[in-house]
C-alpha cells in the first residue's frame, strides 16, 4: 500500500508540476533572467498590495524588494499545489506584516504619494481634485491603520484587491467562515470610524462603492 501511495503522490507531483508556468520553472532552475521576467511581471501587483497593507510610506519600495528578496529565496518551494498568485499573495502579507510590526516601536510621518494610475478610458484628475483625492485615500489608510493584522490583510484582499473569500482563505491559511468574520468585522469597524467624521462623508461614498463590487466578485 505504501508503494501505492507514493506512485499515485509521484504522478499528482508531476501533474502539478506540468501545469505551472514554464517561466517559473525556468527561474526555479535558477535562470536569472526568467526570474527578472518574472519580477517585472509581478512588481506592480506587489508593490500596490504592500502600498494597501502599509498605507502612504517611504518604506513601500523597500518592502516590495524585500518581497521579491523572499520569493528568490522560496521559490523552488513552490510546487503549483496552489495558484502561483495565491502563494505570491501570501508571501507579499506575510513580509508586509512583518514590517509592520517592526514599524510599530518607531514613529512614521510621510507625505508618501499614493501610486494609483488611472484605470482604461478614466480622465486624469486636475491639480484640486488630486489633492482632494490624496487626502480622502490618506484619511482611509489612517483609519485601516486601527485594524488588527488579521483583519486589515483580508480587508485589503478582499475590498481594495478584489480577491475573492475563497482564494483569501487559502491565502492566510484560515478557513473561508474566519475570512468572513474577520471581513465583517474590519468593515464593522471601519465603517463606523468613517461615519464618525462628516469629513469623510464622501469616502463613506466610495466605500459603499468598494463593498459592492467587491461583494459581487464573490457571489456564485
Amino acid at each position: 500500500n505504501s508503494s501505492i501511495d507514493a506512485i499515485v503522490a509521484s504522478v499528482c507531483f508531476t501533474r502539478r508540476m506540468d501545469a505551472v508556468d514554464p517561466l517559473i520553472l525556468r527561474a526555479q532552475a535558477g535562470e536569472e533572467s526568467a526570474f527578472r521576467e518574472l519580477f517585472l511581471r509581478h512588481r506592480g501587483d506587489v508593490s500596490r498590495v504592500v502600498f494597501r497593507v502599509l498605507g502612504p510610506s517611504p518604506d513601500v519600495d523597500d518592502v516590495t524588494q524585500d518581497v521579491f528578496i523572499h520569493v528568490y529565496r522560496s521559490l523552488k518551494s513552490f510546487r503549483g499545489d496552489s495558484k502561483f498568485s495565491t502563494w505570491l499573495y501570501r508571501l507579499t502579507i506575510n513580509v508586509a506584516r512583518m514590517h509592520l510590526r517592526k514599524a510599530r516601536s518607531r514613529p512614521q510621518i510621510s507625505d508618501a504619494q499614493v501610486p494609483e494610475a488611472p484605470r482604461a478610458g478614466e480622465e486624469l484628475d486636475g491639480p484640486d481634485e488630486s489633492l482632494e483625492r490624496s487626502q480622502r485615500v490618506k484619511a482611509l489608510y489612517r483609519l485601516v491603520e486601527g485594524l488588527s493584522d488579521k483583519k486589515r490583510a483580508v480587508l485589503v484582499l478582499h475590498d481594495l484587491e478584489g480577491v475573492p473569500a475563497k482564494q483569501i482563505a487559502e491565502i492566510v491559511e484560515a478557513p473561508v467562515l474566519t475570512v468572513r468574520t474577520r471581513l465583517f468585522y474590519a468593515r464593522k469597524e471601519l465603517y463606523a470610524a468613517i461615519a464618525q467624521d462628516p469629513a469623510l462623508a464622501p469616502l463613506l461614498e466610495e466605500f459603499k462603492g468598494l463593498l459592492s463590487s467587491a461583494d459581487k466578485k464573490d457571489e456564485p
